[in-house]
């Protein structure tokens, strides 16, 4: 039996999947936006959409926002994309490719059920205009950025999607609810950015916390732990192999010569059901 959605969660990061094979209406920011509120909708970080064939039959994919905003790349996202393109049988290889916004990502099984999965999330870059920022500087590192009359160091980078990450001794969630929104909209990032507070553990140890450009605070975030672990050996404060802690969970996140980045981590599968007419009806300014 098909559904009109599928629920998942990486982490505690959670994903409602609709596949457009299975549903008759349309996608629009407002029903993106009902749909992902957890008092009037389902509930979840953010919506995927797939699978979408073009003509060559590669699979693609849009991963939007609960704000309604189109993301470029989830590394959470993919994974539970990748698990429920398993569960419903379209992938029987035990690796493929998928295509995303952000460009491709190579996905391979790790387990019999499709619980851990490793995927390549391609290269990262640190250059000021492709991340892109304002920063005069060629890479976005340690980059003194003023937040309400505090300066920071910033480093930034792409991993598919913007990210600016600061290193503190000691983080925390109020810290990352209060500065997160602030940096997020700062006029030196062009596109708004996803922002990251970073504590080092050990040479092979990280914790962070996330604030997620159009979603807010998250427990959990893939291109956010690439990100950090990537700007953590920019510094030279880590190994290249590196386990990632989040409120949610763990990632570990390996990051090759060429600054291309895999990160392996679980995916559950949490439920399916469909949407009542009634749902379709409500009349909500959110």
């Amino acid at each position: 039996m098909k559904y009109d959605y599928y629920k998942y969660h990486a982490l505690g990061n959670d994903y409602i999947i609709i596949d457009p094979n299975n549903v008759n209406f349309k996608l629009n920011k407002d029903l993106i936006k009902l749909i992902c509120h957890r008092n009037y909708g389902i509930g979840s970080d953010g919506i995927l959409f797939g699978p979408i064939f073009n003509d060559k039959n590669e699979i693609y994919f849009k991963i939007f926002n609960p704000d309604g905003s189109e993301a470029e790349k989830s590394g959470n996202g993919i994974r539970e994309f990748a698990k429920y393109l398993f569960d419903e049988k379209y992938i029987n290889e035990k690796s493929f490719k998928l295509h995303t916004l952000g460009g491709p990502v190579n996905i391979e099984y790790l387990d019999n059920n499709a619980n851990l999965i490793k995927v390549d999330m391609g290269k990262v870059t640190f250059d000021s205009k492709l991340i892109p920022t304002k920063f005069s500087t060629k890479e976005a590192i340690n980059c003194p950025l003023e937040i309400n009359n505090n300066i920071y160091n910033v480093s930034c980078v792409s991993i598919g999607n913007p990210h600016c990450v600061i290193l503190m001794d000691e983080i925390s969630s109020q810290i990352a609810q209060s500065l997160g929104p602030m940096i997020e909209n700062n006029k030196m990032f062009p596109n708004k950015i996803n922002v990251q507070f970073l504590q080092i553990l050990d040479k092979n140890n990280i914790k962070i916390e996330i604030w997620e450009r159009g979603a807010g605070y998250t427990l959990a975030s893939g291109t956010s732990s690439c990100a950090t672990a990537s700007v953590a050996y920019k510094l030279g404060l880590t190994t290249n192999d590196i386990n990632v802690h989040m409120p949610g969970g763990n990632i570990n996140i390996h990051i090759n010569n060429d600054w291309s980045v895999n990160l392996i981590g679980n995916v559950t599968s949490v439920a399916y059901g469909n949407f009542s007419k009634e749902f379709f009806l409500q009349k909500i300014n959110l």
